[in-house]
């Protein structure tokens, strides 16, 4: 084969490796604006339990059972001082002096505790989250929605887990 063929080849293969990387572009470049602001936040609400195990008799530990898990899955620690977790019924917890760490989870839990690192209360003395249905919506300190997570029948999702619900 010449010099000439072997170019002809090697042009024709980086094109088509090319127009295959832009072909794949517009999928990923077709975000809404909900999803734009949790990726380049780098937050997501990854771990929704609604429905605390055994019988909803109130009590901190079943309270505590009823959880968000809010994720850092960027390469920078996130200040979330003064950004809220939210439900449809405009229950809201608003994260007090709390950093979250690069690739790190922190569960927010109903019930009374002592905050750590990993770990959050709400202190309420009542369930927030609907067993049935409802929505988790988390937002930055200057009220921008950056992720929502959905459950139950007919619920629709706007947020950054492109429309499963959790």
């Amino acid at each position: 084969m010449s010099s000439r063929s072997i170019r002809r080849i090697a042009a024709a293969t980086l094109a088509a490796g090319a127009a295959l990387g832009a072909a794949a572009l517009p999928a990923s470049a077709q975000t809404s604006p909900h999803q734009a602001a949790a990726y380049r936040s780098g937050v997501v609400i990854s771990g929704v339990q609604a429905d605390s195990p055994g019988f909803d008799n109130r009590s901190n530990r079943s309270l505590n059972r009823e959880w968000i898990d809010v994720t850092n899955t960027s390469r920078r620690s996130v200040n979330l001082d003064g950004w809220t977790l939210s439900d449809e019924d405009g229950h809201s917890y608003t994260f007090n002096h709390y950093r979250l760490d690069s690739r790190s989870t922190v569960r927010v839990h109903t019930g009374i505790g002592r905050d750590t690192y990993r770990d959050v209360y709400q202190d309420r003395r009542n369930y927030v989250w609907d067993n049935r249905s409802d929505t988790a919506t988390l937002r930055n300190d200057h009220g921008r929605f950056i992720d929502d997570a959905s459950w139950g029948r007919g619920r629709h999702h706007d947020g950054n887990h492109h429309g499963r619900r959790l």
